[in-house]
């Protein structure tokens, strides 16, 4: 699954390792996520559009 999360942190400025411990996940998760290695949990990605202020289709969609 494509994703916009490392867009969406860099905007902020916030490291893969200060994300994760927002998340209360690991930075190697983080990556993980961004680089679409890892679907995250749906608590995670309620958790990413809850602490980005958007909705879930925002940050991830489905690769054609």
């Amino acid at each position: 699954m494509k994703n916009q999360l490392r867009e969406l942190r860099a905007a902020r400025g916030w490291s893969q390792a200060e994300l994760g411990l927002q998340l209360e996940i690991s930075r190697q998760s983080v990556n993980a996520i961004e680089t679409g290695k890892f679907d995250p949990s749906l608590p995670i990605a309620f958790r990413l559009a809850k602490l980005f202020a958007l909705p879930i289709e925002q940050i991830f969609h489905p690769e054609e």
